[in-house]
């Protein structure tokens, strides 16, 4: 079981009240997690990831393990503790503006 933290506006457009427990098939992955993410919850595609090209969205972060995943490939595994259940893949809402 992974678990899957999001900020709040994604929550409430998922209708969720906190974070999210999802099954992943095969490798886990941030386009696994997300590819699943998005099967559970139709109404968050294109949030996260453009509709057609499935890139990482500008404003849209990926963290686990303290670490920004961001931009690792999608399909590099995530790490162990993710892929157990034991720490939660993160997906955070940056902030831009000065």
């Amino acid at each position: 079981m992974i678990l899957v933290v999001l900020p709040a506006h994604l929550r409430a457009l998922a209708q969720v009240g906190g974070d999210v427990e999802l099954e992943v098939e095969g490798p886990v992955t941030q386009r696994s997690v997300l590819d699943a993410l998005e099967a559970r919850y139709p109404m968050l595609r294109g949030t996260m990831r453009d509709h057609v090209t499935r890139q990482r969205r500008p404003f849209i972060r990926f963290f686990a393990c303290e670490k920004d995943l961001s931009h690792e490939s999608p399909d590099a595994p995530l790490p162990e503790a993710v892929a157990s259940g034991a720490e939660p893949f993160f997906v955070i809402g940056a902030i831009a503006g000065g």
